[in-house]
C-alpha cells in the first residue's frame, strides 16, 4: 500500500542524511519534495500542508543547528510528524458497556462493509470470546441480508433472522432486543450505502442511531480512495459522528492517501485494517508500526506477532528436530514454502525487516519471489508420497508426469530440486554444528550469494546495512524489541525459543539475532 510514498520518502530523506549541515535552503527543498510524495501519494492538500509546515518550522530551529547530524534529525521530525497524523497509539474497538454493546458499521456501497462486519464478528467470538449477532440494515441491495446470514454461516456467528417488510430502523431495535433476550454480548448492524452520499443515506443512519444508540459507529472506506476520502470522512462525522475509521484494500496497489488524510480530517483513530479477503485477514492498525514501514525502517514487532499466530508450535519443533538430523524431504520444504506465505510472502518479510525493503526488487529479480513460491508448490503437490519423501528415485518419466501435473516444466522441476539438495546440505551442516536456523537462513544465505549481497543473508542474520542505520532507527528497533519481549539486551540472542519460526523455534532466520545493534550499558 504505502511503498511508492516509502521509495520517494527514503530517497528524499536519505539526500539529507548524507551531509554535514543543512542550511534552511536544504530544509525547505527537501520539503518540497515531501510535499510531493505525499500529494503524489493522494493526501489531502490541506494535510500535506499543515504536515510539512510543521516539519519545516521545527527543522529550522535552534535544535537542529545544535545537532551534530542535522540530516538525521529531519528524519525523525517526519518520523514523528507521521506518527501525530496517523495517531500516537493503536486503538481497538472498545467493549466496555453494558451488553449487549452495539456497533454500528456505515460506509459507502462497494466499500466492504458486509464483509468487514462479518471478520470483525469472527474476531471478537475468536479472539474475545465474546457471543455475537450480526444483523443485516441493508434493505435496499439485492440478497445484501442473504450475504450477511451466509458470512454468518461460514464463520460460525449468528445473525438476526430475515423478516421481509421491515424498514432499516425497525430492524436496528429488533436486533437489539434479540440480542438481549439471547444473551449476545456484541450486536453488528451493518447499516445500507449508497454509491456517494446523499441527504436520504444520512438521514436513515442518524435515525438509526437514535433507535439502536450503538457506543462504537465505524466508518469502512475503501484505502483506495484518493482525495475524495475527505469528503467522505468529513460528512460521515459531522452527520452521523463516527467513534472510529476501518480501512479496507490495505493489502492492494494504492497509494496510501486515504490512510493518511481520513485520520487526520477527522480526528477519529484508524482501529482496525482489512488485509485480504479472507475471513482472518484483517488486524490492528498501529500507527507508529505504519510510519516505521513508511520510512523503511521495517517492523519487526509486527513480524513477531505474525509469526506467533501463524505457526503451530509442536510442528516447529518436531520439524527444528528432523532438520538436527539432517533430515529434510520436500514435504518439509512444501511446509516451510507453505509457512512463508502465511507470513505474507517473501515480499511481506523483506518489508518488515528493517533495511531490508529495498532488496524485493533484487528478489525478484534473481527469481525469489512469491509467484516461484507457488510454482514450487504446484510442482511438490504433483508428486507422490515415495516422491516427496525421496527425491533421488525422479527420473526422466516421472518429472515429464510432473511437469504435467503441475504445469511447468522439467527445468523448473530441476532447480526446484536443486535447491532442496543445497538447502538440505546446509541443513545437515548446521544440524552437526548444534545450530538448528531453519530454510529462511538456508535459502537466503544461498540466495545471498547468488545476487552478490554484501555479507550474506543467512538468516537474515546477516541482514546487510543494520550497522550504517540512523542511531535513532537503531533505538527504535530495540526499543520495538523489548516491547516484544525479546529482553533488555536487544535481539542480540536472538527472538525467544517458543516462537515457532520457519524451521525452528526461532523466528524465520533471526536465530543469529541482527548484528550492529548497540547493546546497553
Amino acid at each position: 500500500m504505502f511503498e511508492n510514498l516509502q521509495d520517494r520518502l527514503g530517497s528524499i530523506l536519505n539526500n539529507l542524511t548524507g551531509r554535514g549541515a543543512l542550511s534552511e535552503k536544504d530544509v525547505a527543498e527537501a520539503m518540497r519534495e515531501v510535499r510531493r510524495a505525499l500529494l503524489e501519494a493522494d493526501v489531502a492538500l490541506e494535510v500535506v500542508r499543515g504536515f510539512t509546515d510543521r516539519v519545516r518550522e521545527k527543522a529550522v530551529g535552534a535544535e537542529i543547528v545544535k545537532s551534530i547530524k542535522p540530516g538525521q534529525m529531519v528524519v525523525k521530525l517526519v518520523h514523528d510528524e507521521l506518527v501525530a497524523l496517523l495517531g500516537e497509539e493503536g486503538v481497538a474497538i472498545d467493549l466496555n458497556a453494558a451488553a449487549p454493546v452495539v456497533i454500528m458499521m456505515v460506509g459507502l456501497q462497494g466499500s466492504g462493509k458486509t464483509t468487514t462486519s462479518a471478520k470483525i464478528a469472527a474476531r471478537l467470538e475468536k479472539r474475545d470470546r465474546k457471543k455475537v449477532m450480526m444483523a443485516s440494515l441493508d434493505t435496499r441491495r439485492p440478497a445484501a441480508q442473504e450475504q450477511l446470514k451466509q458470512l454468518g454461516e461460514q464463520t460460525g456467528v449468528a445473525t438476526l433472522p430475515i423478516v421481509a417488510g421491515q424498514s432499516p430502523t425497525d430492524i436496528a431495535a429488533r436486533a437489539v432486543q434479540a440480542a438481549k433476550l439471547g444473551g449476545h454480548d456484541v450486536v453488528i448492524l451493518d447499516t445500507a450505502g449508497r454509491t456517494h452520499i446523499d441527504e436520504p443515506l444520512m438521514a436513515e443512519m442518524a435515525e438509526i442511531k437514535k433507535r439502536a444508540n450503538p457506543h462504537e459507529i465505524l466508518l469502512v472506506a475503501d484505502a483506495l480512495t484518493g482525495q475524495d476520502a475527505v469528503n467522505l470522512a468529513r460528512n460521515f462525522d459531522e452527520r452521523v459522528g463516527i467513534s472510529g475509521l476501518v480501512l479496507t484494500r490495505m493489502d492492494g496497489d494504492g497509494r496510501g492517501g486515504a490512510a493518511l488524510s481520513m485520520r487526520a480530517v477527522t480526528g477519529k483513530p484508524i482501529k482496525l485494517i482489512g488485509t485480504g479477503e479472507k475471513m482472518d485477514a484483517l488486524e490492528e492498525f498501529h500507527p507508529r508500526r505504519v510510519a516505521d514501514r513508511i520510512l523503511g525502517m521495517g517492523d519487526i514487532v509486527s513480524l513477531v506477532e505474525k509469526a506467533a499466530e501463524s505457526f503451530d508450535a509442536e510442528k516447529a519443533q518436531a520439524m527444528a528436530a528432523r532438520m538436527k538430523t539432517g533430515k529434510f524431504d520436500l514435504n518439509d520444504l512444501a511446509e516451510q514454502l507453505g509457512q512463508m506465505q502465511k507470513l505474507g510472502g517473501m515480499g511481506g518479510i523483506m518489508g518488515m525487516m528493517p533495511g531490508m525493503g529495498k532488496m524485493k526488487d533484487q528478489m525478484s529479480a534473481a527469481g525469489m519471489d512469491d509467484k516461484t513460491f507457488a510454482r514450487q508448490l504446484a510442482i511438490i503437490g504433483s508428486m507422490t508420497k515415495a516422491e516427496r519423501a525421496n527425491p533421488d528415485i525422479l527420473k526422466h518419466s516421472r518429472k515429464k508426469r510432473i511437469a504435467a501435473g503441475s504445469g511447468t516444466d522439467a527445468a523448473q522441476i530441476n532447480k526446484l530440486l536443486k535447491m532442496h539438495r543445497q538447502m538440505a546440505d546446509m541443513m545437515k551442516a548446521m544440524g552437526g554444528k548444534g545450530k538448528g536456523g531453519g530454510m529462511m537462513r538456508a535459502a537466503m544465505g544461498g540466495l545471498a550469494q547468488k545476487m552478490g549481497l554484501p555479507g550474506g543473508m543467512g538468516g537474515i542474520g546477516g541482514m546487510p546495512d543494520l550497522s550504517k542505520m540512523d542511531p535513532k532507527q537503531l533505538e527504535a528497533l530495540q526499543k520495538q524489541a523489548e516491547a516484544a519481549g525479546l529482553g533488555k539486551g536487544g535481539m542480540h540472542g536472538g527472538l525467544p525459543g517458543g516462537l515457532p519460526g520457519l524451521g525452528g523455534p526461532k523466528l524465520p532466520g533471526l536465530g543469529g539475532g541482527l548484528p550492529g545493534l548497540p547493546k546497553k550499558k
